[in-house]
């Protein structure tokens, strides 16, 4: 989670911990980013829009889809929510988040995070033995 708001930070990942999930928290975009774990299991992202040192939006499309993102913001209007939905956003919630809200949102980006982590591992084992192939005239397959 990547909130700009460190009591806002605190009191999100204390709820998302009470609903029985693992959390863990950023407090700038270079440590999030140093980050290993998103690709490791599956996971989402709850990020804030307005973030001090880069602008959510803008994170989420360097991320370029490697698990969902729910974002979150205090300056809520419609063509910020079209263009996240637009860019492959979970969700777009507005401050103060609901509880009941964002945890129904993060049950839904899990499961979403579940079903591509799923494809990715598949994927990886036909590339696998994609590889192990035998090469025609010394030509790889690819």
């Amino acid at each position: 989670m990547f909130v700009d708001d460190d009591s806002v930070r605190t009191a999100l990942a204390r709820l998302i911990r009470s609903a029985g999930r693992h959390v863990e928290v950023f407090a700038s975009t270079s440590e999030f980013l140093a980050t290993k774990s998103l690709a490791a299991c599956p996971s989402c992202v709850v990020l804030d829009v307005q973030l001090p040192d880069i602008n959510g939006l803008q994170l989420h499309r360097e991320l370029g889809g490697a698990c969902p993102i729910i974002l979150i913001t205090g300056y809520c209007d419609i063509t910020k929510t079209v263009h996240a939905m637009k860019a492959g956003a979970s969700d777009f919630l507005p401050k103060p988040v609901r509880d009941a809200g964002l945890l129904g949102a993060i049950e839904l980006a899990l499961e979403r995070a579940r079903q591509l982590y799923a494809m990715r591992c598949e994927r990886d084992v036909l590339c696998s033995r994609f590889d192990r192939l035998t090469h025609v005239n010394g030509r790889s397959w690819r």
